[in-house]
């Protein structure tokens, strides 16, 4: 089992790219890989409840783990409270220790 990390910090309104990188997250996931997507920048835009990103909905269902920069939130005003399921903060130490660990890191 492969560990991939997915740096995403772009919202989904940005580019269609995303949805891309959500569904290859989810994919790997479905094959029994570990996957952790992080949101980082305007990437956590993505993770509000009511955002209109439902590849990351998609994604979390395939087991996907999905990390949100909790300066990022911050930042942009949103509280944890407001996070879609199956979101959760993290601060941006999370990037240092997959890397670290050797994951597969892909960033977008």
């Amino acid at each position: 089992m492969a560990e991939y990390f997915f740096l995403e910090s772009r919202s989904p309104a940005d580019s269609g790219e995303i949805a891309q990188s959500y569904g290859l997250a989810a994919a790997l996931a479905a094959r029994g890989d570990d996957v952790t997507i992080f949101l980082v920048q305007n990437g956590v835009l993505a993770a509000r409840q009511g955002a209109r990103a439902d590849e990351i909905h998609a994604a979390a269902q395939a087991g996907v783990r999905i990390l949100a920069d909790d300066f990022s939130l911050r930042e942009r005003g949103i509280a944890p409270d407001r996070l879609r399921p199956g979101v959760a903060p993290a601060p941006l130490e999370t990037v240092i220790d997959h890397l670290a660990n050797g994951a597969k890191t892909l960033w977008n």
